[in-house]
């Protein structure tokens, strides 16, 4: 669980980046969770963006992608959803 101050913290990183992976019409499915799963082990932080065509909504997917990929929500803004997941392999954020 992350504390407000690392939240913080990762909100001013991702503030810097772009989205690196959309949801559009096809919404969530196992090959968005297999890019999404490998974005994070690569990056740590990840920013997506929910396109106007998805069958979803922002606030609707959050939890979904939670439970899917074990990472953890760091902010909302508009269709832009930012998570973060510590990497096993390839750790470049020091919280």
């Amino acid at each position: 669980m992350l504390t407000g101050k690392q939240r913080s913290f990762l909100k001013g990183l991702a503030n810097k980046k772009d989205p690196l992976i959309q949801v559009g019409k096809d919404g969530i499915n196992d090959g968005f969770i297999k890019q999404l799963d490998k974005l994070l082990e690569d990056h740590e932080l990840v920013k997506i963006k929910v396109l106007q065509n998805s069958p979803v909504e922002v606030d609707e997917i959050v939890d979904e992608i939670m439970d899917k990929t074990g990472a953890e929500f760091v902010q909302m803004i508009g269709s832009k959803l930012t998570i973060y997941r510590e990497s096993q392999e390839n750790k470049q954020i020091e919280l």
